[in-house]
């Protein structure tokens, strides 16, 4: 893979780019995505007919191969737009009712063409736990099998780790001075550990971050499952809007789209599907569809004018990680947030691909954490530190504007809140299917939410009080270190931003709060099922990209296995 271009690569682009879409396959995948394209992906590969459905254009482009682009594409909003669904959630009555953004990629490959890289498998801990509740096969070791399978890691195969899968994981080869200063630091404020490998048997320490990017590229989901392991019997559509699937006598047999692209003329089509429909477009997209279908809480379909085909809390137990950005000035870091800087950088890596910040995350370190709370989330480390050595935005970054950082130098540190106790819903806003629904987060609606970022933020304060860094942090940019006690509490308020990480709204179990069962076939209807980060019961501890293919892998080997 990396660079080369894969000895099928050219002729499954080919194959994809065909005039005319089939209409029938034995599966087929709404979604792109992390999930999506794993398991379509998988599916092809066993020899099956797959058809994949993604709303975005193309993922073919500088934009969305380039790992440094991740800059850009979410703070100039000109170029967000290209690969966004553009979405807001509802006014958060808890952090001064503001509304906040909510990307995902409107793209093919989706979220993972659009997101930042970081690669972060979660606690074993948060899988036993879904075992736990009857998601009998969910257990840490059998997730383990799941990730070993997706990973081509840099550092090679152990017991915990995979080599020679779709997804290349390295660690950036040019950090920053001030990133390797701030893994001292934290370990001389903490006593925790400095890691080699957070993703192994113990996530708990300071680590220098594992990306999904390789040879100065992105590994997308879908560069990895359908780029590069080009099954043939794969077909790839492209702007295609799916508006609901067709249940007739209480199972799916295809689903209806809506062809957006300008060759198609905006036409409308049924796809139907041999054997199961797969949903697979994520928190959002997913349990909008499923409604869209008459699949969700009854009356709320009834309301919409929906007939209702399975009553089902579809929408419920929606949860997300928030953080709290800290900024300090810091002459151990060399990156500065302006247009020259960047364009300098860019060309760079043009002449030269691979040598510059452009071919790597915007983010170096990590950090998993116990706080005061730790206990009431399985004694499992409850605070993550995402270190990117640029400034960040301050006070947040809410409107659709290009908001301007300070110039200097700098280190930032996203005080991340990984299990939150607060839970919000989706819910449709009408029957159009191009409608955004209403989704609402309730963060910090439980108290104890804020509590923990109010703690982790004294707690950066005073990492970068160290002296491992050697006199080279100069002053707190954002916040500011006046703000102290309840001022930082109120601050948070206006400063806490979603890390984008929405899951839940499908939730797998064995109870009547359940969306989808351990097999994550959508209960009462058959041929149907969700396998996305939808589906989590409780989120994972950290980034949820990674977990999100392994659902992939996971609901592919519950297909080919026959359950």
């Amino acid at each position: 893979m990396g660079s080369r271009s894969h000895p099928r690569a050219k002729r499954s682009q080919a194959h994809m780019a065909k005039k005319n879409y089939s209409n029938e396959a034995d599966y087929v995948v709404v979604g792109s995505g992390s999930s999506g394209a794993a398991i379509a992906g998988r599916l092809a590969e066993s020899g099956a007919s797959v058809i994949v459905l993604e709303a975005g254009k193309t993922d073919n482009k500088f934009l969305t191969k380039k790992p440094g682009m991740i800059g850009p594409m979410h703070s100039v909003p000109q170029i967000k737009a290209l690969n966004d669904w553009g979405y807001y959630s509802v006014p958060q009555k808890h952090i001064l009712d503001r509304k906040m953004p909510v990307p995902r990629g409107k793209v093919v490959g989706g979220s993972s063409s659009v997101n930042g890289m970081v690669y972060v498998r979660g606690n074993r801990a948060n899988f036993d736990s879904w075992a736990a509740e009857g998601n009998v096969g969910w257990d840490a070791d059998s997730v383990n099998a799941a990730y070993k399978r997706m990973e081509d890691f840099e550092d090679g195969e152990n017991a915990f780790r995979g080599a020679g899968g779709p997804i290349k994981i390295t660690r950036n080869k040019i950090p920053q001075e001030g990133s390797l200063q701030f893994l001292q630091a934290t370990a001389d404020a903490t006593g925790c550990e400095i890691l080699d490998d957070y993703n192994g048997e113990s996530q708990e320490g300071v680590s220098r971050m594992q990306q999904n990017a390789a040879d100065g590229l992105r590994y997308s989901a879908s560069r990895g499952y359908i780029h590069h392991l080009a099954p043939p019997s794969l077909e790839l559509q492209s702007e295609v809007l799916v508006t609901k699937v067709n249940i007739e006598n209480g199972r799916a047999t295809g689903v209806e789209v809506t062809d957006t692209g300008k060759r198609s003329g905006g036409g409308t089509r049924t796809i139907r599907a041999g054997k199961e429909v797969i949903l697979a477009a994520g928190f959002v997209g997913s349990a909008q569809i499923l409604m869209l279908s008459g699949v969700g809480h009854a009356q709320h379909l009834k309301d919409q004018g929906i007939s209702v085909h399975a009553d089902l809390p579809v929408g419920d137990n929606l949860h997300d990680h928030m953080f709290h950005a800290l900024t300090f000035q810091a002459t151990s870091s060399t990156n500065k947030g302006t247009a020259p800087y960047f364009a300098k950088g860019t060309m760079k890596e043009i002449l030269r691909p691979g040598s510059t910040f452009m071919a790597n995350s915007v983010f170096e370190v990590l950090a998993f954490l116990k706080t005061s709370q730790a206990a009431s989330s399985g004694n499992v480390p409850d605070l993550q530190l995402h270190l990117l050595p640029w400034s960040y935005v301050s006070p947040n970054q809410d409107e659709p504007i290009r908001h301007d950082v300070d110039p200097h130098p700098a280190l930032t540190v996203l005080t991340t809140l990984i299990y939150p106790k607060s839970r919000g819903t989706l819910r449709l806003a009408s029957a159009d299917p191009t409608a955004t629904p209403l989704i609402d987060f309730n963060y910090l609606a439980d108290p104890a939410d804020l509590d923990l970022l109010a703690e982790g933020s004294e707690l950066v304060r005073e990492i970068f009080s160290g002296t491992a860094f050697k006199g080279s942090i100069k002053t707190e940019l954002h916040p500011g270190k006046a703000v102290q006690g309840q001022d930082l509490r109120d601050a948070i308020l206006n400063r806490a931003t979603s890390v984008y990480h929405g899951v839940g709204t499908c939730r797998m179990g064995v109870d009547e709060l359940a969306v989808v069962d351990p097999q994550l076939k959508v209960r009462g209807v058959e041929s149907l099922r969700v396998c996305d980060a939808s589906i989590m019961p409780s989120i994972t501890g950290g980034n949820t990209n990674a977990p999100a293919i392994m659902i992939g892998e996971m609901g592919a080997q519950l297909v080919l296995n026959g359950k």
